[in-house]
């Protein structure tokens, strides 16, 4: 099942980084920084009481004018309404009530999604508390008073957060059709794929309204299968600002990779692959998922016997962090190798879902530490005792250890190699969690 989005709205200087920073903050030893991965940390994993969501950051605004902040304000809503399930509307107690407040608090009222109202900067309770009644004039709940910079009335916040989330997914959790999102920078061809696939199947079409999202998802069925499109392609939003239009495609990225069980990331073979595609391809593989690499526009491209070598190196290249993604070449246009898909995203499925027996792990894992010696430190060697697969979606192993400081990155990086020489897994991350033999679960 998806995680829930949270999406964070407000004026320049309410304090929406400060926040996003700090609830992003508490996982850093979790969220490694992958090569690839936007530095600009856009969308945050968090975790409270128990339940896990993903945390947006609907940006920064750089005004000129009053009139440009409220603009900005409203695209920044609409982001929100578009693509979360709760809203964190933040205002500013030590500014009070201004004139932007209302009218985005208007939009949001509008848009029937849980809208969470923060007052920010209530350093001292007892100081500003009478100032935040000011806020109830907005008409959308009551006022939540916090100290983002102070760490103070968070926790009631998030309390209040996780009230909204859906219970239980029923629909989605009884639906086991392969879920796939193609994903791409705009102008790359995404949305011809799709409707190539559905022309060229001549299939059932019912178009899903996208569970929480706008998105449109589109079934298909191919060989008497049916698999689900997410579509990602709707950015049509006009914007002035390069950055913006950026951000909003990945959050609309986020939140599209965050349902599905394989990832078709789409790159045009003219222009060839790019930072943004890193980005985006790195959304990927930091959610566990399956991912496809297909270059589209492969008709238009000229080519002799080395093209395909040469393509695949520059690919592999860019995306080192990733060298388990399959790579396709298509085209849109003419249909070439398109259906070719189905097959693939049923061996990463596959792959996603294996499992492997705890006997033969420990097999292999000997054998590897045979041939290569675990690293050492100050005189003390690491020891490898036992390796145990625990979760599928992505196959997650937890090996456990003497000292995991001495577990290097590069040796998790070789044991890794040494399963998937055994067992393929192609197509998808494989996660490792490294234990201290005794350490107690989590």
């Amino acid at each position: 099942m998806s995680k829930p989005i949270v999406a964070i709205v407000g004026r320049p200087n309410v304090g929406k980084s400060t926040l996003f920073n700090i609830l992003a903050g508490e996982n850093i030893s979790i969220v490694k920084d992958t090569p690839g991965v936007t530095r600009d940390r856009i969308y945050a994993d968090v975790e409270w009481l128990g339940k896990n969501f993903t945390m947006i950051d609907t940006g920064g605004i750089e005004p000129d004018s009053s009139d440009i902040i409220l603009s900005q304000m409203r695209e920044q809503a609409q982001i929100a309404i578009d693509t979360a399930d709760v809203i964190i509307f933040m205002t500013d107690v030590r500014q009070g009530l201004v004139d932007a407040d209302a009218r985005v608090a208007d939009m949001l009222r509008r848009a029937k999604k849980p809208v969470i109202l923060v007052v920010n900067k209530v350093d001292s309770f007892q100081k500003f508390m009478a100032d935040t009644y000011e806020f109830y004039n907005l008409g959308i709940g009551d006022p939540i008073p916090i100290s983002a910079s102070s760490k103070l009335g968070i926790g009631d916040m998030l309390d209040e957060v996780i009230r909204h989330f859906p219970e239980h997914d029923t629909e989605e959790e009884e639906d086991d059709r392969p879920r796939i999102a193609v994903v791409g920078k705009p102008n790359v061809g995404k949305s011809s794929i799709i409707n190539r696939l559905l022309g060229e199947n001549r299939c059932i079409v019912s178009d899903i309204a996208g569970t929480t999202r706008d998105a449109i998802d589109t079934a298909v069925t191919w060989n008497g299968k049916e698999y689900v499109f997410i579509d990602t392609a709707g950015l049509r939003r006009k914007s002035k600002i390069k950055e913006e239009l950026e951000r909003y495609s990945i959050i609309r990225t986020v939140t599209a990779v965050e349902r599905a069980d394989v990832v078709v990331m789409v790159i045009d073979a003219v222009e060839g692959i790019t930072e943004q595609d890193a980005k985006i391809a790195g959304i990927a593989h930091d959610r566990g998922k399956g991912i496809v690499i297909v270059v589209n526009k492969w008709d238009a491209i000229e080519k002799n016997d080395k093209t395909i070598y040469k393509y695949t190196n520059e690919v592999r290249n860019t995306l080192s962090y990733m060298p388990y993604a399959e790579i396709m070449f298509v085209s849109a246009l003419t249909g070439q190798r398109l259906v070719k898909l189905f097959d693939m995203v049923d061996t990463i499925i596959e792959n996603q879902t294996m499992r492997v027996q705890t006997g033969v792990l420990n097999e292999i894992m000997t054998e590897a530490v045979a041939m290569q010696q675990p690293p050492s430190d100050k005189g003390k060697r690491l020891r490898l005792y036992y390796i145990t697969q625990v979760a599928v979606k992505p196959p997650t192993f937890v090996i456990f250890v003497n000292d995991k400081e001495l577990m290097h990155f590069s040796y998790t990086r070789y044991l890794e190699n040494k399963i998937r020489e055994a067992f393929g897994f192609r197509g998808t991350p494989l996660k490792f969690i490294i234990r201290e033999r005794g350490e107690k679960e989590k």
